[in-house]
């Protein structure tokens, strides 16, 4: 067998390998990402370390812990925007809602 053959037959059963830890981390998390795209980012030294105990405590690898971070946020400032947005709208109809609830405060008073 050539070696460049036995060499791509290697890399073949990493990458099952590596498909399969990434099928069951999925399963975990309980989400399946159709796609993922590998990224390049820079931490400074200390941040990174912190991330990785933290990620050994989770029993998570450190990939797993910046996704879950960065989902974490983005769910967050999506909750803050619509709760921005929900108190807005209750502003906005303040006069309506205290005129409605003026108008029908003789219904609340009858039943007592």
């Amino acid at each position: 067998m050539k070696a460049s053959a036995k060499s791509n037959r290697a890399t073949a059963t990493h990458m099952d390998r590596n498909a399969g830890s990434l099928a069951k981390s999925a399963q975990r998390s309980g989400t399946l990402r159709a796609r993922k795209e590998r990224v390049l980012i820079e931490f400074p030294g200390d941040l990174l370390k912190r991330a990785d105990e933290a990620a050994r405590k989770l029993d998570k690898n450190r990939s797993e812990l910046i996704r879950t971070a960065v989902e974490q946020l983005l769910n967050e400032m999506e909750t803050k925007r619509f709760e921005r947005e929900l108190a807005a709208a209750y502003a906005a109809n303040a006069q309506m809602n205290l005129e409605i609830a003026e108008e029908f405060a003789h219904v609340d008073r009858e039943g007592f």
